[in-house]
């Protein structure tokens, strides 16, 4: 009776289960489990749970009325059992025999309340017998009937810290730290004993290795060297990238045992090897102070020579102002005309500032220091050092390109400065030389210097300050797509048939590889009724028949999208296609070149103007630009929808559409009728668009390629796992 009335029961996992309360896994045998049964809920304090405690067997006895209280408890906790559950959690712990998961966790491992006491060395259960889901306790209990010789059960224990075998408390909460830091997720860290009680530390957590797409990891420390080695690891990138950020910063990734990976410059580093790697970079460190310093040497020779620049243009153009400001004075009285034209009538001359200026170009250019041409012989080889004396060693590296950088600024600012004053000379020669042009005779000057209107010398050129380079565009398709899929819905309504989007709507079901063979005429009749007999069969199971109203169905039915109700009929593949148990080939491929058609003429009235990167995921195959490409505007929702295809090998295009190009976004008018006219706009059903790239050339190929962690099931903890290895390959189209 109990079965059958409680089989059916709904199952939900209390609201205040938390997973991280957890930090030991193991296994435990249940002949070691002593059954405490308390009246205490479950949220209660432990310590109360525990002084309310009793011993299974009080509940079993009931000679006394106290006892025959318990008695009905533990009753009313078997007749409230649901078996199907307890049968879960025997094939649950039947698989975790086998094989401990990926993740550690594992579905019901909240309802173990299972305690280490140090006192006696025992492990006990706390069943609280108000909660309605004790399917655990009798799963044990009925282990513990069946007496079987080291049945032993895998479950996380509650309420026990560290052991601190490998590494101390503190350390771990520092590993949190450091690989928060690194992959801007918190990692769980559990402590986890396997059957033969050997001690690992299992460090799980989500990276990003592509994009804003993120993987599983998964670190395994088996002793107390590999994960000191790992603690010193990460430690020392942590130390480096908080203390130096403009010299330090660390990638991640995934190897091919998921295992995540550090990278600095595209080189991994290795744990094994971290005392040369630090050696190493304090070597680069060495090569960057010298060439800085000999930039720095070439720097001061050029300061140099421009401050004495400086010096002889201003001495010469505070000479020449002289002589305008003598004669602005002297033009004021008939005498001091006289005057100037008998004092400057020989025309005083000026040396040449080309010759005073004493600037050896030759010399600059023996001073001039190319990173390609420095010697580094002369740099003191080590064979160890300290992270300090690395830290000690860029800090001296970042004063010099401080200093250098405050060099380079002084010289831009003499150079604004010396470039002005030759053209304030230059425009008081000009001055000069016209005010000379009429001392041929002292009646000549006299009419020139009696003019009214004397042109003011033209200043130099302005220095630009804070100039701000253009920022272009950055298209994100997690904040800019809602934009982006209103613009392009509304012009979908405004430009395409129904007819039109109902062909748009095809591409995006796998009728599409057919619609691919009539594009390029390599269709066989074979391929068209193997096809044909899967659509139909596919239509009879679910039990879909042709409408013969088409779209005059007036359908008042409320549906959401994303919060946003309308009364639109949702399109239909089978009705698009006209399948039903009578459809010939013939009539089939008719209406499939029918598509065809309205696909091409629709796409030619669609252009996407924002410069943004689509996708597409291909496996065992190269791009082809001739067929019907649908590309993704998610690199995430690709990757994850096509991981799973079958191939060795996998790769994801990335195209960068740098111009207009003809192409329709899955907006939402592609996937409903809009009758009643309620259909909100936007792209909310789909990233995906169908994008023509036949009459667009590929330029600018770039290589890269990434790891991912990917489960076969992501709902089963005991899903088995793949390491893919994903082949990135980028074009712009221009």
């Amino acid at each position: 009776k109990a079965i059958k009335e409680f089989e059916d029961f709904e199952y939900r996992v209390p609201k205040f289960y938390d997973e991280s309360q957890f930090k030991q896994y193991r296994y435990i045998n249940i002949k070691d489990i002593q059954i405490l049964l308390t009246p205490a809920n479950r949220l209660d304090d432990l310590e109360e749970k525990y002084k309310k405690a009793a011993p299974l067997t009080y509940y079993l006895d009931k000679k006394n009325e106290e006892n025959a209280l318990k008695y009905s408890v533990f009753m009313n906790i078997l007749k409230n059992a649901k078996i199907t559950k307890i049968r879960e959690l025997e094939e649950e712990q039947e698989k975790i025999s086998k094989e401990i998961p990926f993740k550690v966790k594992f579905a019901s491992n909240y309802m173990w309340q299972i305690y280490y006491s140090r006192s006696n060395d025992k492990y006990f259960m706390l069943v609280p017998t108000e909660e309605t889901e004790n399917e655990a306790f009798l799963y044990l209990l009925k282990k513990k009937i069946e007496n079987k010789k080291n049945s032993s059960i895998f479950v996380p224990v509650s309420g026990v810290d560290y052991s601190s075998e490998y590494l101390k408390r503190s350390e771990i909460q520092n590993l949190e730290n450091y690989m928060w830091l690194f992959t801007k997720n918190w990692p769980l860290i559990y402590e986890v004993y396997d059957k033969n009680n050997n001690l690992s530390l299992q460090i799980i957590g989500e990276t990003n290795v592509y994009e804003k797409l993120k993987s599983w990891y998964k670190i395994k420390l088996e002793n107390k060297e590999q994960a000191n080695s790992f603690y010193k690891l990460l430690k020392a990138m942590f130390i480096l990238q908080t203390d130096l950020p403009s010299y330090f910063s660390f990638d991640t990734g995934i190897n091919n045992y998921g295992e995540i990976v550090f990278y600095k410059d595209g080189n991994i580093i290795e744990q094994s090897n971290l005392v040369g790697w630090i050696t190493n970079e304090y070597q680069k460190c060495n090569e960057r102070i010298l060439i800085t310093n000999q930039k720095i040497m070439e720097g001061e020779v050029k300061l140099n020579n421009y401050k004495q620049e400086a010096v002889l243009l201003e001495n010469e153009y505070l000479e020449k102002e002289k002589q305008i400001s003598t004669f602005l004075e002297c033009k004021k009285s008939f005498l001091g005309k006289v005057k100037y034209f008998f004092k400057f009538s020989k025309g005083k001359k000026v040396k040449d500032k080309k010759q005073q200026i004493e600037i050896k170009e030759q010399e600059e250019e023996k001073h001039e220091v190319n990173d390609d041409t420095i010697i580094v012989e002369d740099i003191k080889k080590i064979e160890n050092c300290t992270l300090e004396e690395l830290i000690e060693n860029y800090k001296k590296l970042k004063d010099k390109e401080e200093k250098l950088s405050n060099i380079k600024m002084d010289i831009n600012a003499l150079k604004l400065k010396n470039k002005n004053l030759n053209k304030k000379i230059e425009n008081a020669s000009i001055y000069i030389k016209e005010i000379d042009s009429h001392k041929k005779s002292i009646f000549e000057f006299w009419k020139y210097s009696n003019k009214d209107v004397v042109e003011a010398l033209p200043e130099g050129e302005e220095e630009e300050v804070n100039v701000v380079k253009k920022i272009e565009k950055y298209f994100d398709y997690e904040e800019d797509l809602e934009n982006f899929g209103k613009k392009y819905d509304k012009e979908l309504r405004r430009k395409l048939s129904q007819d039109e989007t109902d062909a748009i709507f095809i591409t995006n079901t796998k009728v599409i590889d057919i619609l691919n063979k009539i594009k390029t005429n390599e269709l066989l009749p074979k391929d068209l009724d193997s096809n044909l007999k899967l659509l139909k069969k596919e239509a009879i199971e679910e039990n879909v028949e042709f409408d013969i109203f088409g779209r005059t169905e007036d359908n008042t039915k409320v549906s959401k999208i994303k919060n946003k109700k309308h009364r639109e009929i949702e399109k239909d593949m089978f009705n698009i296609l006209e399948i039903n148990k009578n459809a010939k080939p013939l009539g089939y491929k008719l209406v499939l070149e029918q598509i065809t058609n309205k696909i091409n003429s629709a796409i030619e009235k669609v252009k996407i103007e924002e410069e943004i990167p689509v996708y597409k995921l291909i496996c065992d195959e190269e791009l082809d630009k001739d067929l019907l490409n649908v590309f993704n505007i998610n690199p995430v929702n690709e990757i994850i929808e096509n991981i799973n295809n079958k191939g060795k090998t996998i790769n994801l295009y990335k195209l960068n559409i740098k111009d207009a190009l003809n192409g329709i976004p899955f907006t939402n008018i592609v996937f409903y009728n809009n009758q009643n006219q309620t259909l909100p706009a936007g792209m909310d059903l789909s990233t995906k668009a169908l994008i023509d790239i036949s009459q667009k050339t590929l330029e600018n190929e770039r290589k890269s390629d990434f790891n991912i962690v990917n489960f076969e099931d992501e709902k089963d903890e005991f899903s088995k796992i793949q390491i893919k290895n994903v082949n990135v390959i980028e074009f712009d189209i221009i």
